[in-house]
């Protein structure tokens, strides 16, 4: 039986070397169509996924031959992993590889935010220097709320230590993780307590627009809130009103409802410009995950799971 596999994204060169040393026929094609896939998927016995392809029952009942499919990153969202786990076809993802890069960017675009470095910068460029208003908030004596501990937000739990902050924690499906750095909590108790929110969800049909106006609105006091996770977790609509309204002091978003630009609607445009403009918002391309390094550890993530290597 033939042992090819299919990557349907950007990889380090390291995955394709260590699956053909192992035997495999690599085809790699990065800028591979849903349609393509399909076709295409017919005769191999593994797939390599980002979040570029949606892999749902359609492609995988092309795929009679398909063994595993590994995910480089973490959310399986684009995936049935349900239906592919039914045809025997194993499933595994790589949080472990990235999330040292996600905690770093949080990190970095909440001193990004509070310190006014890139509203600074911006007005520099433009030939205005500005001290007064761009005085920073500092993050020591700050309390901020993480919602989902698994490996990104436990990571920025770990690289928030130095910063002489309380930092709370609550996953809905995880108890007994607390220690004398991180604070388990209800989300409730972030709601009274925190100055700052960083979701690190799956998108799931729960956790869809859990940021919503309601969510916004049971904070007591000012938010300064992150998203790092999936665009689909943030209303656009109800954030933007709560930056108007006050409720929301500030924003890093790495990930947006839309990330596909090319397809935006007269509001999608609307919304991103409000972002782009806001001088208390930080707006990043889905980048947090993203390193040089990252690119290498996912793959070796992936590969280890798959016992390949």
């Amino acid at each position: 039986m033939s042992r090819k596999v299919l990557i349907t994204a950007k990889a380090h060169p390291y995955l394709t070397d260590q699956l053909q040393a192992n035997g495999y026929e690599v085809l790699y094609q990065p800028s591979i169509s849903y349609d393509e896939v399909a076709a295409t998927i017919k005769d191999c016995t593994g797939l390599i996924v980002t979040t570029r392809i949606r892999v749902d029952k359609h492609v995988i009942d092309q795929a009679r031959q398909l063994q595993w499919i590994g995910r480089l990153g973490s959310g399986m969202e684009l995936i049935d992993v349900p239906y592919a786990e039914s045809k025997g076809i194993h499933c595994v993802s790589s949080p472990e590889g990235n999330r040292d890069a996600v905690g770093e960017q949080a990190v970095g675009m909440l001193l990004c935010l509070r310190h006014n470095i890139l509203k600074s910068n911006l007005e520099l460029r433009a030939g205005i220097w500005e001290r007064d208003g761009n005085r920073a908030f500092e993050l020591g004596g700050k309390t901020i709320g993480i919602i989902g501990y698994g490996n990104t937000g436990s990571t920025l739990a770990r690289k928030l230590k130095g910063f002489d902050m309380k930092i709370l924690a609550y996953d809905k499906y995880k108890k007994g993780f607390g220690d004398a750095d991180v604070t388990e909590t209800t989300l409730e108790g972030i709601f009274s307590e925190a100055d700052i929110v960083s979701l690190h969800l799956p998108l799931t049909d729960e956790t869809l627009h859990i940021a919503n106006e309601a969510f916004f609105n049971s904070f007591s006091r000012p938010l300064v809130f992150m998203n790092t996770a999936r665009g689909k977790l943030v209303n656009n609509h109800d954030l933007i009103k709560a930056l108007q309204n006050g409720n929301v002091v500030g924003a890093c978003l790495d990930v947006l409802e839309n990330e596909k630009l090319g397809s935006y609607s007269a509001e999608d445009k609307e919304q991103l410009d409000f972002f782009l403009k806001a001088s208390n918002v930080v707006v990043t391309p889905h980048i947090a995950g993203y390193s040089h390094e990252a690119s290498v550890k996912m793959a070796k993530v992936v590969l280890e799971k798959l016992n390949i290597i």
